[in-house]
């Protein structure tokens, strides 16, 4: 079991580590799947929300200079969203989170899948604060219910005509509070076992150093590059999001 445990947290660490440190988002729907394997679902969200943190921090000081001036576009998504987890966990008995993340998963292939093969990129007004603080609330409401709170600012700051600077400092910021949130929930319902201690002790280092890597590989994209991979990225979240409502 021990054996098994410390692969599937290394997988978990390389796969989620690396996508986090290249785009700021989708550690879990690209490491939680191994940790599922191996460990019960709150330990394993325990596990991956941590390394999500721990990258996000790295991504973090890349856009360190960025993040004085876009302050105010943090605070418009990272408020609203910590208010809404609590909300999105009272919600958990009046809504089927697994139709939830199918409907949700749906709308991720649709967008990705239809810009991703167009030549013009989406394009939203450059002000819009109130609808940001919407975004905000609704993905801390699906982080709560079913553990998405990343995919609609992907989808959002994809459509927004920003330098992938302010892009990463808004999306990593508001990743890094929700899920720091959700972690110490988890370890005050007790989700930290000597399985917890396991998997972090091989998940957590193997994570900060390929986060390394895809911080070294989102270094080298344009602006419009990364809003395309991040457009791309989205089309794989969906497509993720439904496997795990499916299976």
């Amino acid at each position: 079991m021990i054996p098994e445990l410390i692969l599937y947290a290394a997988l978990a660490g390389l796969f989620g580590g690396f996508i986090n440190g290249f785009s700021g988002t989708g550690t879990a729907l690209f490491g939680l799947g191994f940790l599922l394997v191996a460990l019960p679902p709150a330990q394993a969200v325990l596990v991956i929300a941590t390394v999500s943190v721990l990258a996000g921090l790295q991504g973090l000081w890349v856009v360190r200079a960025t993040i004085p001036k876009t302050r105010g576009r943090i605070l418009l998504f990272v408020l609203p969203g910590l208010l809404g987890i609590p909300l999105g966990l009272a919600s958990l008995q009046f809504v089927s989170a697994e139709g939830l993340r199918m409907l949700v998963g749906t709308f991720l292939v649709v967008y990705g899948g239809y810009f991703s093969f167009r030549r013009a990129l989406p394009q939203l007004p450059a002000s819009m604060p109130w609808r940001d603080g919407m975004v905000g609330l609704i993905s801390g409401v699906l982080g709560g219910l079913a553990s998405l709170s990343g995919a609609l600012p992907a989808i959002w700051l994809s459509m927004r005509d920003w330098p992938k600077a302010d892009i990463r400092a808004v999306m990593q910021s508001f990743n890094v509070a929700i899920l720091a949130t959700t972690a110490a929930a988890l370890i005050l319902r007790g989700a930290f076992t000597a399985q917890t201690a396991t998997a972090l002790a091989v998940a957590l280092p193997v994570g900060v150093l390929s986060a390394q890597l895809g911080i070294w590989m989102f270094r080298r994209l344009t602006d419009i590059q990364f809003r395309r991979t991040l457009i791309g990225l989205c089309l794989l979240m969906g497509l993720g999001i439904m496997g795990s409502a499916l299976f």
